[in-house]
């Protein structure tokens, strides 16, 4: 079913230019220009060799092997490709830079949704801490 998707993704050839909002359900191929935002959900969104995007980017995975300007957030794992070159952030559960590519901005990994549950819960399983005497005198 995945190669299946990847066949079927919503493809922006190299001579295409956008300016605007981008978003959709179904994953995205984009060997142009883009400018604004990205909006996948859960989708994938691959940006070739001759893509240029200059956009905020929000998807499920994202994979770089052209020039991408903005920040990034992906719900699982963003790739950058020896040929790849992000400025932004990124936010994601995974990350991958391969030996040449370029990279500036910060990286926040975030943690699978289940496993912050299971810290919350052993801290509220742990006994109250009491104050230390010398800061509660008046």
């Amino acid at each position: 079913m995945d190669s299946n998707r990847t066949a079927e993704a919503a493809r922006i050839g190299k001579s295409l230019v956008i300016k605007g909002e981008l978003s959709g359900n179904e994953d995205l191929y984009i060997d142009g220009q883009i400018e604004g935002s990205i909006e996948l959900q859960q989708n994938s969104l691959i940006v070739g060799p001759n893509g240029k995007v200059q956009a905020g980017v929000t998807a499920g995975k994202i994979v770089v092997h052209g020039t991408l300007d903005g920040n990034l957030q992906a719900a699982d794992r963003v790739e950058l490709k020896k040929t790849g070159m992000v400025t932004g952030d990124i936010v994601a559960q995974r990350i991958a830079i391969e030996d040449g590519a370029y990279f500036k901005g910060k990286v926040d990994i975030q943690r699978d949704a289940s496993k912050p549950e299971v810290a919350k819960s052993a801290a509220q399983a742990a006994p109250a801490p009491v104050g230390d005497p010398a800061l509660t005198k008046a």
